[in-house]
């Protein structure tokens, strides 16, 4: 099988979907590569591709011979006329809000791969670019907030007095939102993070950061008393409690259906916080109105001592919440800043406009757009991994394409095949069935 890699042709996109390292490994499991010449741009040369065993060609020989097209950045309309019958393109495409071009790709009978539909499952993490982008973004954006800032974020004694540390706050603690965290804390903020979801909690407090959370909650959580220890049970699950305390393990673990009667409603009740907060993958889910309204009070009592805010709220498929209002972004101090990962998606601050900084009154508000491209190094270096580590999974041991839609991953990462959409949400969106597809 040959695999293709063009140049990204949108402007400002500065990532490759294969580094020299994924090209050697591809051609270890027996594919050819062609990449287009200047594809790499000036941190991958075209020689160091030739080295790795791929062949530089130019984009109409690629387009022509390649059984798999790899790419970054969705497929422009200029790129879909060049997609051919039964070829497969692999990129980021995220399905609901791409689902006319899905559309289209089916049209054309050509097998669509999306990056963003490979399922948040173990054995599918190496090929999860969506963490991986978003780690690199995480990163980047306190670097944009401190340049923007005007002032230290770590505290600094000099000879001429200290200086007190900035205080962050992140909104949003997934992949992005840790890293966000874990940046700050390292540049020597104070660090607050915020999530609907309870149980990223323990998660926030490991990277050094505090949870903010509505007062009742922390005073519940204080007062609650510590579970009684469990003892060894007698006869033979006694000797398997005696095992797991010799290996340091909690006799608890696993004994959830043995919960007392004062601990099981209180239990049941967080669990059914936690299952309302959060959709599957991990990521949250859409909240009610009244419980959006409750979070942004929380948020607005901490924004009154905030000097940056990162926000990084995202839900699949649908547009970003709103979690700075234009009100909360006025009582901010003067010189503060926000930076909302979330612009490309409608944006997490009533103010944001993509790929602009809005000034209100004493406030940066800055709308970043396509973050991971301004680290094409490390971005493509991860994402090539994530693509190589997902095109060796749809071809056997002879580097032939074996596409088995009983697997998981491959079922859910092919959003087209024999001209049908297989995506639910796409389909969905265009006005089809939405039962499922014929493979």
């Amino acid at each position: 099988m040959k695999v293709g890699v063009p140049q990204e042709t949108i402007e400002g996109e500065r990532r490759v979907a294969l580094v020299p390292e994924g090209v050697a490994r591809l051609r270890d499991r027996g594919l050819e590569v062609l990449v287009e010449s200047g594809a790499g741009r000036d941190y991958n040369l075209d020689e160091a591709y030739a080295e790795a065993g791929a062949e530089i060609v130019d984009a109409e020989r690629l387009y022509g011979e390649a059984d798999l097209v790899a790419k970054v950045r969705a497929p422009s309309d200029a790129e879909v006329e060049r997609l051919h019958v039964g070829q497969l393109v692999l990129s980021f495409l995220p399905p609901v809000p791409s689902a006319e071009l899905i559309g289209r790709l089916a049209e054309r009978g050509v097998v669509a791969v999306s990056m963003d539909s490979v399922p948040r499952i173990a054995r599918a993490q190496s090929m999860d670019a969506l963490s991986s982008q978003s780690s690199v973004a995480g990163y980047k954006c306190v670097l944009i907030g401190a340049d923007s800032l005007g002032r230290y974020l770590p505290m600094m004694t000099t000879a001429a007095g200290t200086t007190k540390a900035a205080k962050v706050l992140i909104l949003g603690a997934g992949v992005a939102g840790l890293q966000a965290i874990a940046t700050a804390k390292r540049l020597g903020a104070e660090v607050t993070a915020f999530d609907i979801r309870p149980e990223v909690k323990e998660q926030i407090e490991s990277l050094g950061a505090t949870f903010l959370e509505e007062r009742q909650e922390r005073s519940a959580a204080a007062t609650q008393p510590a579970p009684a220890r469990a003892e060894p049970r007698a006869g033979f699950a006694g000797l398997w409690d005696e095992l797991k305390l010799g290996l340091g393990m909690s006799l608890d673990d696993g004994r959830g259906d043995e919960a007392s009667a004062d601990g099981g409603s209180q239990d049941e009740t967080r669990a059914a916080d936690a299952q309302g907060s959060s959709a599957p993958g991990g990521y949250a889910r859409e909240q009610a109105e009244d419980k959006q309204a409750r979070d942004r009070e929380l948020i607005k009592g901490q924004l009154g001592e905030t000097d940056m805010v990162v926000t990084t709220a995202l839900i699949p498929g649908r547009p970003a919440p709103t979690l700075v209002t234009t009100e909360m972004v006025e009582a901010m101090p003067p010189g503060s800043v926000v930076i909302d990962l979330a612009a490309d998606a409608g944006g997490n601050c009533e103010l944001t406009e993509p790929g602009k900084t809005v000034e209100h009154g004493q406030v940066r508000v800055i709308g970043p757009r396509d973050i991971p491209s301004g680290m094409p190094i490390h971005s493509s270096q991860l994402y090539s991994r994530n693509v190589v580590n997902l095109i060796s999974h749809l071809v056997d041991d002879d580097g032939e394409l074996e596409l088995d839609f009983d697997d998981e991953i491959t079922a859910g990462a092919v959003v087209t095949h024999g001209g049908q959409v297989r995506h639910e949400g796409a389909r969905e969106a265009l006005g089809q069935s939405t039962e499922k597809a014929e493979a």
